[in-house]
């Protein structure tokens, strides 16, 4: 998670070509990655916290609002290599990432979550080669993990 003054994320077709997928301004960058165990309870968990974290700041300029304090938005990409194990030699290994059967239907469930939510959220495409700008707020670079 990164606190952003903005990001997008454009999908790279095969082509070549590149297509806008999501934008916002001030708000949250959540770059998701699933493993083997995430279910309901990992996602349920994750979206409250994110919505709720206190990470931008007040008056006083002390982190003490959040994102809908702010009216921000938020930016989901998704992104398996975030369970890319590369302690051995030189290819990294994602067998802890959740395959694609598994990992489409968490994902959009964790969009829906989000979007229950009421604030705005954009998104990339899962699986596709995608390409995300940013300006990165603080910086403010957050790992959750439940």
């Amino acid at each position: 998670m990164q606190r952003v003054a903005r990001a997008e994320v454009r999908i790279r077709e095969p082509d070549g070509s590149r297509r806008l997928a999501g934008r916002i301004g001030a708000g949250l960058l959540l770059l998701v990655g699933l493993t083997h165990t995430d279910a309901e309870e990992q996602l349920r968990w994750m979206a409250d916290k994110i919505v709720g974290l206190r990470i931008f700041q007040d008056d006083d300029d002390k982190m003490n609002r959040s994102v809908g304090d702010v009216g921000g938005s938020l930016l989901v990409v998704s992104q398996f290599t975030l369970y890319g194990d590369a302690g051995k030699g030189r290819r990294p290994s994602f067998i802890d990432a959740a395959r694609p059967e598994q990992a489409i239907p968490l994902y959009e469930r964790f969009l829906a979550l989000l979007q229950a939510s009421g604030h705005p959220v954009e998104a990339g495409e899962f699986g596709a080669m995608m390409e995300v700008e940013l300006i990165n707020d603080g910086p403010v670079t957050l790992w959750l993990e439940k």
